[in-house]
């Protein structure tokens, strides 16, 4: 009889027998092994549940001011529960990605939270019967309000205001000029939508880029795309603006024509920008 054909004996198994045979007392004894050093296997779900409930982001440059806020211990050093509590709040407040880091986005985020429905509570922006946009350059951010209680029109957003040598001027101006897509003349041509100008070439302008990059601007006040639109929505030309306070890194300074900033930075006019004492689009 052909070898490789199933016999009584073999049960029907033939040349595969064996090696199944062998292939399951290996598997018993492995099972018997693990159970033996206490090796638990987990579901592969179970195992990445797990993975993602850790958190070890390392401790961010806002962790006081996180832990603080969020009533835990105040060492400035980050643990895996000041972690997952930094985490959560970027979750609720849709801050991607949520690292459990206490990152600038995160701070500033924190004080609009902090700012809520009460962010001229030390009154620092004047209180008038007609609409006033606040920007407040020391904890960035701008929102619109009306009366003599100062109800908002538009709550606080994160904004970013003039960097060194290009202060955001201050004091109370007027929009006097608005352009739905407007480009600047003075740098690289970059786009500057749902502009609001307010103190020269100086508006209140959408930005494509990163606001919570940690620099600051060339004297606008850049603002998220959704929140420049919002804002075009909420104000137009004749409206106050006020500005105030100090950016961190900044010096207080006195409010400056176009020509001075451009002569102090030797930027210069290019691309048409016009000629001494007309508007430049930064």
């Amino acid at each position: 009889m052909d070898r490789h054909m199933g016999t009584a004996d073999d049960g029907g198994r033939g040349a595969e027998g064996p090696r199944l045979w062998r292939r399951s007392a290996r598997a018993v004894a492995a099972a018997g092994l693990a159970l033996a050093v206490g090796v638990t296997f987990l579901p592969a779900e179970t195992a990445s549940a797990e993975a993602l409930a850790r958190c070890r982001a390392g401790t961010g440059p806002y962790q006081w001011q996180l832990e603080k806020y969020l009533k835990l211990k105040q060492d400035g050093v980050q643990s895996e529960a000041d972690c997952r509590a930094i985490r959560a709040f970027q979750q609720r407040h849709r801050i991607k990605p949520a690292t459990g880091k206490a990152n600038l986005h995160t701070y500033r985020m924190l004080l609009i939270v902090r700012a809520g429905k009460a962010p001229n509570k030390g009154r620092r922006c004047p209180q008038r019967s007609y609409r006033v946009v606040c920007v407040d350059r020391t904890r960035q951010l701008l929102w619109v309000q009306r009366g003599a209680k100062g109800k908002l029109v538009m709550k606080p957003s994160p904004i970013r205001t003039g960097a060194r040598g290009v202060e955001t001027r201050g004091g109370m101006h007027r929009i006097f000029r608005r352009v739905r897509h407007d480009r600047s003349r003075v740098f690289n041509n970059a786009r500057m939508p749902y502009s609001q100008y307010f103190s020269g070439g100086q508006a209140l302008h959408g930005t494509y880029g990163d606001i919570y990059d940690g620099g600051g601007s060339h004297g606008c006040v850049n603002l998220r795309l959704n929140d420049a639109s919002w804002l075009w929505k909420k104000v137009g030309k004749g409206n106050r603006v006020y500005v105030f306070g100090r950016k961190s890194g900044t010096r207080p300074r006195a409010a400056a024509t176009d020509d001075e900033l451009i002569a102090t930075t030797k930027w210069g006019y290019v691309d048409g920008a016009g000629a001494p004492g007309e508007p430049v689009a930064w």
